[in-house]
C-alpha cells in the first residue's frame, strides 16, 4: 500500500513517499519535442474563456517562467506557466507568433489550430 496523504505534511508522492514539495521524482526532464514552438488558442475546460497556449519551448523551468512573464507583458494580459506550457489569457496568437519569431534564439514558430 502506498502513502498518498499524511497529516504531518499533506500530499505525498506515490513513488518516493516524500512530501510533494520535496519530491525527488518531480525533477524528471520533459521529453524532447520536435523543435517546433506551437502557438494555439484553446477554450476547453475554461468555461468558454479563451487562452493562447505556447507549447514546445526548449527551456528549463526558471527560464520558461521568465519568458512567460515577458510574454504576458508583451500582450498586456495575465497568464500562467505550468508543466512546460505557457498560457496567456485572451486571443493573442498572432502577436505571440510575431514576438517569438523576432527573438534571437531562432526558434521555428508555427500557429497551430484554427
Amino acid at each position: 500500500m502506498t502513502l498518498v496523504y499524511s497529516t504531518d505534511f499533506g500530499r505525498a508522492c506515490p513513488v518516493c513517499g516524500l512530501a510533494v514539495a520535496q519530491c525527488a521524482c518531480k525533477a524528471k526532464a520533459r521529453p524532447a519535442g520536435d523543435g517546433v514552438v506551437r502557438v494555439s488558442r484553446e477554450t476547453a475546460g475554461r468555461k468558454g474563456k479563451g487562452v493562447t497556449v505556447v507549447r514546445g519551448l526548449p527551456l528549463e523551468d526558471a527560464a520558461l517562467a521568465a519568458l512567460g512573464k515577458q510574454l504576458k507583458a508583451a500582450c498586456g494580459s495575465g497568464g500562467t506557466v505550468k508543466d512546460g506550457v505557457v498560457e496567456i489569457q485572451g486571443d493573442h496568437a498572432d502577436k505571440l507568433v510575431a514576438w517569438l519569431k523576432a527573438r534571437p534564439e531562432g526558434w521555428t514558430v508555427k500557429r497551430a489550430g484554427g
